[in-house]
């Protein structure tokens, strides 16, 4: 038995030309367009398809499919590897052909989707000709969904959806939704709920409008408010079956919540880099703000979060890749979620700090990645839910003490000892 901390050669080749293909080729794009969901933009296709093309013909599209589906079926530790690299860039992942929420959707579809379903979304979602959208959190709800109120009911040979959905990212740009609603009222949320794809020409579906972050662009990327009007779509539009939406949404939601994660650790990286390269190059008070002792100590914080959170979802890649069960490593995901908003919020906090007022102008990119530390503490369900699921999970595994005391109290934990080494010790000197 080994314990190693290397990269096969081969694939440190690999990752050593996405470094380099991010940093200098992709990452301008980021300055450059608006979104990287928006197919229809010809500026965007114009510099993004050839990207593309090159990430292909190296044999990097979408590695987290298997082959079967145009991918390399790489595992959750490389593609750590390579995620952490991606993370720098808000079009790198589109780059690879691995965006979410579409590579979440394209797993769905992958496992549940009929071969219909697949050939006219799977396909071209694949190709990155359409991009996609999830619906499932509601206005009045949340992520919970022991209170949402979307019902589909069946009419023939179709459902009627009507309802409301809420924070919907890239309903502006999706070309179809895959949409949690109650098909079952009276039994638990987790067995009356169904899943559906509503192609975005549906009749009754409206975007009540596009809500935007603050401080971002009130155009580009957008999560929707979505209207739901008596919907109808083909029985044959539904996902698994009746009251199984749960089952397919944890097909995406496990690996979407790792993935999270890896790209994070690739935009704390930016900013560490960022906090460092301003601690050595300003001067202030007679020397650089490298050689003071609190920056100092900024930097020694930082690096040590940023490869304690590393492992941790390096670690967690590992379980899922040796178990393949999500749910066996639900409290190592909830772990890594709960963890990966704080790290990467401390980083930028630190790297404002540094950089002084510069820091929170619209000319640096710091302010931008504060926002996307909130976020990270929000999707794919809040750092307080996570906290509570990694801790019953832990705790499950704790047994009760039957007496009085604890197991570790002192006086009972010395008559154990005795027990077992008093006969030995009989006679020795200051017993």
């Amino acid at each position: 038995m080994s314990w190693g901390f290397e990269t096969d050669e081969a694939f440190q080749k690999e990752l050593d030309w996405i470094d380099d293909f991010v940093r200098t080729e992709v990452e301008p794009l980021d300055l450059l367009l608006d979104s990287p969901y928006n197919v229809a933009d010809p500026a965007r296709n114009r510099l993004v398809r050839p990207l593309q093309q090159k990430v292909r013909d190296r044999k990097l599209w979408a590695c987290h499919l298997g082959p079967e589906l145009g991918g390399q079926g790489y595992g959750q530790v490389k593609l750590a590897l390579m995620n952490e690299i991606l993370g720098r860039s808000g079009f790198a992942p589109t780059v690879f052909g691995c965006q979410a929420p579409d590579s979440g959707n394209a797993e769905i579809l992958a496992h549940y989707g009929t071969e219909a379903q697949k050939q006219r979304y799977l396909l071209p979602l694949l190709a990155n000709e359409i991009v996609s959208c999830f619906a499932m959190t509601e206005p009045q709800g949340g992520s919970d969904p022991q209170i949402f109120t979307t019902r589909a009911e069946r009419d023939g040979d179709d459902w009627l959806i009507s309802g409301q959905k809420w924070f919907a990212s890239n309903a502006n740009y999706a070309s179809f939704f895959i949409t949690m609603a109650v098909t079952d009222p009276d039994v638990s949320a987790y067995k009356g709920m169904s899943m559906f794809i509503v192609p975005a020409d549906t009749p009754g579906l409206t975007i009540v409008r596009d809500v935007h972050l603050a401080g971002r662009k009130a155009h580009g990327h957008g999560h929707g408010y979505l209207n739901f009007d008596r919907l109808r779509v083909p029985a044959d539009h539904m996902l698994g079956g009746p009251g199984q939406a749960f089952a397919v949404a944890q097909t995406r939601l496990g690996g979407g919540r790792i993935h999270h994660a890896m790209r994070t650790i690739g935009e704390a990286r930016k900013a560490f880099d960022m906090l460092c390269e301003r601690a050595v190059s300003r001067r202030t008070q007679g020397g650089r703000l490298a050689d003071k002792q609190l920056v100092q100590a900024m930097v020694a914080d930082s690096w040590i979060e940023l490869e304690q959170f590393r492992l941790l979802v390096l670690r967690t890649a590992w379980l899922i890749d040796t178990h393949n069960d999500y749910q066996l490593v639900r409290k190592d995901i909830s772990a890594v979620k709960a963890a990966m908003p704080k790290v990467l919020h401390d980083i930028v906090a630190r790297a404002i700090q540094v950089h002084g007022s510069l820091g929170l102008t619209d000319e640096m990119p710091l302010v931008e990645q504060m926002v996307s530390s909130l976020i990270m503490g929000l999707a794919d369900g809040p750092t307080e839910v996570h906290k509570i699921t990694l801790a019953r999970e832990l705790l499950k595994q704790v047994t009760p003490s039957a007496e009085l005391f604890p197991s570790y109290h002192l006086p009972r934990a010395r008559e154990r000892a005795m027990a077992m080494y008093g006969a030995a010790l009989e006679g020795a000197d200051g017993l």
